[in-house]
């Protein structure tokens, strides 16, 4: 049987180490939990693991210092964690090379189907059978899902999203022209463990939205129905 991959969590609070550690511990994980990056970065270079969830602002050496430091020596895939919600941030993170970027309050399934993802687009192939329904590629148009490797692309341009952004743009370009109301977008990215209210789903459409209009200005087929959700335009 493959042994499970380590994973390393770094942050100043127990309240969010003690939840996710067990939460990972149940999947079968390994998980060495640190307090600040300091501590983290000397035990990383004596022992590597398979991957990292780094808090952004902690003591002594933050998230964003860790993950340079880290990237000196290894391509250790990272998420981060933090309370912040600015999109600098985000952006300036995953262009450090983060590959996924989680805003607290989370949720705990979240965390783990993210790290699944990251640790599946890592591990080598090794020629398994045909992919399950819900990992095969969604084609839409110009859209390009692969849940499997959590990539988006569109007219071939790659589309960074979080997980959360992937979830919502998911629900959404697998039944085109089907309305999706708030409360079931809220269903497909967050679970009970969060709370989150209408405007959280807003922000995550705006958002995704202006990352597809980076790629292409014409980009228009996540449709507003005001009052009532959104949906994925009919081709």
């Amino acid at each position: 049987m493959k042994e499970k991959s380590t994973v390393v969590l770094v942050d100043d609070e127990r309240n969010i180490l003690t939840p996710l550690r067990a939460a990972l511990e149940a999947e079968g994980y390994k998980v060495r939990t640190y307090n600040d990056g300091v501590e983290a970065l000397e035990a990383l270079t004596e022992e590597p693991a398979d991957l990292g969830i780094f808090d952004i602002k902690m003591p002594r050496m933050d998230g964003m210092e860790l993950l340079r430091r880290v990237r000196q020596t290894s391509d250790m895939p990272v998420i981060f964690l933090t309370s912040k919600d600015e999109e600098i941030d985000e952006l300036f993170g995953l262009k450090m090379g983060a590959d996924d970027y989680i805003a607290k309050p989370f949720s705990l399934r979240l965390v783990v189907e993210r790290v699944r993802a990251i640790l599946r687009r890592f591990a080598p192939k090794d020629g398994q059978g045909a992919p399950t329904e819900a990992a095969r590629i969604l084609e839409r148009g110009k859209l390009k899902l692969d849940p499997e490797r959590h990539t988006c692309h569109w007219d071939n341009r790659p589309v960074t999203l979080t997980v959360t952004e992937f979830l919502i743009l998911q629900a959404l370009a697998t039944r085109p022209g089907v309305v999706k109301t708030r409360d079931a977008l809220m269903d497909a990215a967050y679970d009970d463990q969060v709370y989150v209210d209408d405007r959280t789903i807003d922000s995550h459409i705006k958002r995704l939205r202006k990352k597809f209009k980076q790629a292409d200005d014409d980009f228009d087929v996540i449709e507003t129905l005001y009052g009532v959700g959104y949906r994925f335009k009919e081709a």
